[in-house]
């Protein structure tokens, strides 16, 4: 579902949605609060205070197909054969799951999944002697034909599961901008690794977007990335349905680029609550849009089209916060979804 009419089914106008972790360790507590406070767009929660089990990268292992991971001291490695972590990391992801179907029995509308990508996974695991899987085009290449053959099956058990529910799928690429500019580090630490050609890039991800949309069930896909510098031009280049960001560090170099997104009918989450410095400010839900409609109004789109393409988010995950913090951001951040559809810029 490619299309510029198939993007714009992805969500309903006005929609606020999460884009990382949550608090707690109770998975039941934490889906009830998505759909409590995101109904439009609800996601399956990742919860990390259980451990590295239930990181973006540990959950991602537990979807990989045939590679099997293992914790290391210095983080996730590739090893021959699963063992504990990997039954531990395997065993929280069924218990989201579960939960998943018990409080969404009957739910019938958009459901976002997030898995982490395959080039922040290739930034981030480790191969068996060490090096770090960017350092090797086959490893990378590998990664990503396991990442897309695991996510097939767990977007398939998720259909079963929740059979109302039209899969969003979130690639979550934080190490995308340094892949492509040089600066992952080697496991020493001493050195980085080469930049990834922007074009090998594109073309992975288109690859794994292409297949990923073919399943029963997929209504779209798009890559999350909260760090400085997104690779617009690069995700739109790869045929992404959406691109979820931190407004707050967007420049106005990146007008154009933006606006090419926009034309080419790519929707935006839009990270507009901020996560980084203790609980935000949550007084003014016009003082927290006026990011995006400042960015529109230079942009000369149609006011009316705003909450019709971008969705507001946190600009990162909530795992730092109380769970009632939390609540109180994702609540926020649907007025604020509401305020883009009923005072456009």
């Amino acid at each position: 579902m490619s299309t510029e009419a198939g993007r714009a089914s992805l969500w309903p106008a006005g929609a606020a949605t999460g884009v990382g972790s949550l608090p707690g360790t109770d998975p039941v507590e934490a889906t009830k609060m998505v759909f409590d406070e995101l109904p439009d767009l609800p996601q399956l929660p990742e919860l990390p205070a259980r451990g590295p089990g239930a990181t973006m990268v540990g959950r991602a292992g537990a979807i990989l197909l045939d590679l099997p991971v293992d914790l290391q001291p210095a983080g996730w490695r590739l090893v021959p054969r699963p063992g504990h972590d990997l039954r531990r990391s395997r065993d929280l992801l069924r218990r989201d799951l579960d939960a998943l179907t018990d409080v969404a029995d009957g739910y019938s509308g958009p459901l976002k999944v997030a898995v982490a990508g395959p080039w922040t996974l290739a930034a981030e695991l480790e191969l068996p002697r060490g090096h770090k899987a960017l350092s090797d085009p086959g490893a990378t290449r590998d990664l990503a034909e396991a990442l897309a053959g695991g996510l097939a099956e767990h977007l398939g058990d998720l259909s079963r599961r929740v059979p109302g529910a039209r899969l969003v799928v979130q690639l979550d690429e934080p190490s995308l901008p340094a892949v492509l500019a040089g600066r992952v580090r080697t496991p020493s630490g001493f050195s980085v690794l080469p930049a990834v050609e922007a074009g090998l890039v594109e073309q992975r991800l288109a690859a794994l977007a292409d297949a990923t949309r073919a399943l029963t069930g997929v209504a779209g896909i798009g890559v999350h990335c909260c760090a400085p510098d997104v690779p617009l031009a690069a995700l739109r280049g790869a045929g992404m349905d959406f691109v979820g960001l931190d407004a707050a560090l967007l420049t106005w170099a990146q007008d154009d680029a933006v606006g090419e997104l926009v034309e080419a009918g790519v929707r935006i989450i839009a990270g507009l609550v901020a996560t980084g410095g203790g609980v935000p400010n949550l007084s003014d839900v016009r003082r927290t849009v006026e990011p995006v409609t400042a960015l529109w109004s230079r942009l000369g789109f149609r006011p009316e089209q705003l909450g019709e393409v971008v969705a507001v988010a946190p600009a990162c995950g909530l795992a730092g916060f109380g769970f009632d913090e939390a609540r109180a951001v994702l609540r926020h951040c649907r007025r604020a979804g509401r305020a883009l559809v009923d005072a456009p810029a």
